[in-house]
């Protein structure tokens, strides 16, 4: 029999779902609670950063990624992404985390023990052993906000050459590349795709790149667009997406563009189908999950949230800085919870006795 299995009638006190940044924080408290907590992912460990562009340097200064107490050294005085992978695996052998990986969670229900306690039940699906069911007196949603893009709906976008993510340079080299969005993540990949040789356009629906852009980056981007390094069209909508070019709306006008590759970096959002499937009731227009602003409890008793799950589609709302100490918050509630519980029981136990 596979370990998952064997260890379905195994009641844990907490479950985490998810093993980004807000997820292995709240494992660590959990230990440091004295807490029996498991983690399960159905991707990699910060399977988020690990699909950050290869070459991304960090907006933050690597203390404030820091979880658990364990200083993130690094000569730089901003982390790149290799070195916060380096630093959370380093986290998680460091406190011996219980993470399972290749494991999704399917849905999260409330039953109860022979005696009447109150259980979740976690029903979850090994990519190679297939289902499984765990008991698990509480349980945390930590999945993030970056695995879902944010969709525009236009006629090629799921065509192959067109991705939600970018990754690196070389492969672009002397290519015609169209990128839509005019956040950091749009002007970063324009800056480091031109240098590496690709012929760059730039498209924003505003008439003038995101407040947010990196500091550094800012006037790199506007100064490679001023000399026409990086062509630009802003107040730009794309309407249409075909193998070798793209059609865009511009001052009122239709025009087309070539294109051999296209990357919309239009943002992200929560997997709200996840959270629905759990019986979290989701905003629809925020896609913000139902959940207490002082507990992070959501109307599933006993079910709680943690990290950037919490912000719908404002994800820039919440990152690793401030993200990493809903975990912290949670378990605190989750450990005085419990600790109240086994009082009662066994002030009933005495009482019989």
């Amino acid at each position: 029999m596979n370990q998952e299995r064997a260890d379905t009638d195994r009641v844990r006190d907490v479950i985490v779902v998810g093993a980004g940044p807000a997820g292995l924080a709240s494992a660590i408290a959990a230990g440091q609670a004295g807490l029996d907590c498991e983690v399960i992912e159905r991707g990699a460990l910060v399977n988020s950063i690990l699909h950050f562009p290869t070459n991304m340097v960090f907006f933050t200064t690597p203390e404030l990624l820091e979880i658990g107490g364990l200083p993130f050294v690094t000569p730089n005085p901003k982390p790149t992404r290799d070195e916060a992978l380096r630093y959370y695996r380093r986290v998680t052998d460091t406190y011996n985390l219980d993470v399972q990986f290749g494991v999704e969670v399917r849905t999260i229900r409330r039953e109860a023990e022979g005696d009447g306690t109150p259980l979740l039940r976690v029903e979850t699906l090994h990519q190679h052993a297939g289902p499984s069911r765990r008991l698990t007196r509480t349980a945390v949603v930590a999945i993030g906000a970056y695995e879902r893009p944010n969709m525009l709906g236009v006629p090629g976008e799921d065509l192959p050459h067109v991705s939600h993510y970018y990754g690196e340079a070389h492969a672009y080299y002397r290519k015609r590349v169209v990128i839509v969005g005019g956040k950091n993540s749009a002007a970063e990949a324009a800056l480091e795709l031109h240098r590496a040789g690709a012929n760059v356009t730039l498209l924003h629906r505003h008439a003038e790149l995101g407040s947010g852009i990196k500091y550094w980056v800012r006037p790199d981007i506007e100064n490679r667009i001023k000399e026409g390094s990086v062509t630009a069209y802003f107040n730009t909508h794309i309407a249409e997406i075909r193998p070798t070019e793209v059609t865009i709306e511009h001052a009122g006008e239709q025009r087309v563009l070539p294109a051999d590759a296209v990357f919309l970096l239009t943002g992200h959002h929560p997997d709200t189908a996840m959270l629905e499937r759990f019986g979290i009731d989701v905003d629809r227009e925020t896609m913000v999950p139902a959940h207490d602003a002082d507990t992070y409890e959501t109307n599933l008793p006993n079910l709680f949230l943690a990290g950037q799950v919490i912000s719908g589609i404002h994800s820039g709302l919440i990152f690793i800085e401030n993200g990493r100490f809903h975990g912290e918050m949670v378990i605190k509630e989750i450990a005085r919870r419990l600790a109240r519980r086994r009082d009662t029981v066994h002030a009933a136990a005495d009482t019989l006795g």
